[in-house]
């Protein structure tokens, strides 16, 4: 629960993100399955109406996720 509060852990979180988005290696789906759900989350935040989430946290827990898993897919992207 402490790591989900760092500010550090965060900046590292899209630090890693900016270096898979725009890694030659990554494919384009990969980086679409990112993008695209967090776009529209962002643009159209009544499709989740009782969601109580609010967009920067979803953000935070998709951008999570997208980058472990495409780090171990992937490997270290620079």
């Amino acid at each position: 629960m402490r790591k989900l509060l760092s500010l550090r852990h965060w900046r590292n979180v899209f630090i890693r993100i900016y270096r898979l988005l725009r890694a030659r290696d990554v494919a384009l789906m990969d980086k679409l399955l990112f993008l695209v759900p967090v776009v529209l989350y962002w643009v159209l935040p009544d499709a989740l109406p009782m969601m109580p989430l609010d967009d920067i946290g979803v953000t935070m827990l998709v951008a999570q996720w997208f980058a472990s898993r495409m780090e171990r897919k992937y490997g270290d992207v620079r």
